[in-house]
């Protein structure tokens, strides 16, 4: 499986409020509840698993990028969603730089092991500074859809 996968436009924030990685994943979270993607009931799981991560070492890995991810047990299948940061969100980045894309993902615990190379993938898929400086100016969520999209069949190819 790849990103694409995993995206659609509801699952794009094109403009987030939160300048702090904590603030940031509790507005991602409320905006997938927001959108059905995930529960109520899963809210709490899911935040106390994301501290306890975020708490172990930081998500954000470089280069403007963050992959918080968790393994959930009231996750019933992989939700992702990705957002966009103008401004920069404080994630306590390997390289200390702000963080201007993030994409999170939910992970149910029975699925740990083929999402472990999703990860690797969008890792990946970030390195690449044209598909950031594409992001970079993508605006809307069709845009910024149509862009990760891009990137991730030519990474197939």
């Amino acid at each position: 499986m790849n990103l694409s996968d995993f995206l659609s436009e509801e699952r794009i924030i094109p403009s987030l409020n939160a300048s702090e990685s904590w603030a940031c994943l509790v507005e991602m979270v409320d905006h997938l509840i927001e959108r059905g993607l995930m529960t109520e009931e899963s809210k709490n799981c899911v935040l106390e698993e994301l501290k306890e991560r975020e708490d172990q070492v930081s998500t954000g890995i470089g280069r403007g990028v963050a992959i918080p991810h968790v393994y959930c047990e009231k996750i019933e299948k992989t939700v992702a969603v990705f957002a966009k940061s103008s401004e920069g969100v404080d994630f306590d980045s390997l390289d200390d730089s702000p963080v201007h894309y993030v994409i999170l993902f939910l992970v149910p615990k029975d699925q740990q092991q083929q999402h472990l190379l999703t990860l690797a993938e969008v890792a990946r898929l970030f390195k690449s500074a044209e598909m950031r400086n594409q992001l970079d100016v993508a605006e809307s969520r069709e845009e910024l859809l149509a862009v990760l999209r891009g990137a991730t069949a030519s990474s197939a190819a």
